[in-house]
């Protein structure tokens, strides 16, 4: 059964980068769609980014698009989202999710397989 578990989240300033990982368990791993999703106080879950299994398509959240870059390294069962220009708006808990079902890249949560706990990132101002 895959496992997920984030790391990277802090407190940072508005204007700050950071970058979260997400190593994940399982040998099927370097098959599947990842995603990252986050949660605001408040808010409901939202599509943050999407890869493919080889790295080859990302999709990204209007939000997201040319602020953060999400990438993966099969050989290290790794999932990366690079987050610069960080604004108060994204503090989040930021969600790693595994989506099995492969094909196009997926914005709705509820098709993804498997999560993370989250890990919390929070912008100040």
């Amino acid at each position: 059964q895959a496992l997920l578990v984030e790391s990277g989240g802090g407190l940072v300033q508005a204007g700050d980068s950071l970058t979260l990982s997400c190593v994940a368990s399982g040998r099927a791993f370097s098959g599947y769609t990842m995603g990252w999703f986050r949660q605001g106080p408040g808010k409901e879950r939202e599509f943050v980014a999407a890869i493919s299994w080889s790295g080859g398509s990302t999709h990204y959240a209007d939000s997201a698009r040319g602020r953060f870059t999400i990438s993966r390294d099969n050989a290290k069962n790794t999932v990366y989202l690079q987050m610069n220009s960080l604004k108060p708006e994204d503090t989040a808990v930021y969600y790693c999710a595994a989506d099995a079902t492969g094909g196009a890249l997926r914005v709705t949560w509820r098709l993804y397989d498997y999560w993370g706990q989250g890990t919390q990132v929070t912008v100040s101002s």
